[in-house]
């Protein structure tokens, strides 16, 4: 079984205005996504929500010159990362259909690169 990211993009605004109500039902969508993906035979390896993109830092290495670190994400964009997902999934194509059902308004799905060979990637 090959593994797979989810990235969960969502507008930020969301955080504004959730009350307890809401954030309970949102809890609730993502463990409902939790049983389908076991239901499917795939599994979850790990993921997190994340806090909001206004705290992140970011660290620049730069060839030459000691790393720069500078705070958030500078990328201007209507959502923001907001949590992630490991999916263990049959194929790409199960992966998708897994991703349909994630409770999320775009999810990213990308591949984990399998880097136990110590060879770089055909």
């Amino acid at each position: 079984m090959a593994q797979y990211m989810f990235l969960l993009f969502d507008s930020e605004e969301w955080y504004d205005n959730v009350t307890a109500e809401d954030w309970q039902q949102a809890m609730k969508l993502h463990g409902a996504f939790a049983e389908a993906v076991e239901k499917a035979g795939a599994r979850i390896l790990g993921g997190e929500a994340l806090e909001r993109s206004s705290t992140a830092s970011t660290v620049k290495n730069r060839e030459g010159a000691e790393p720069l670190v500078t705070d958030g994400p500078f990328i201007e964009t209507k959502e923001g990362l907001g949590g992630f997902y490991v999916i263990e999934a049959r194929d790409l194509d199960q992966a998708l259909e897994l991703a349909k059902l994630c409770p999320s308004g775009n999810v990213e799905v990308r591949p984990v690169m399998d880097t136990s060979a110590g060879s770089a990637p055909a």
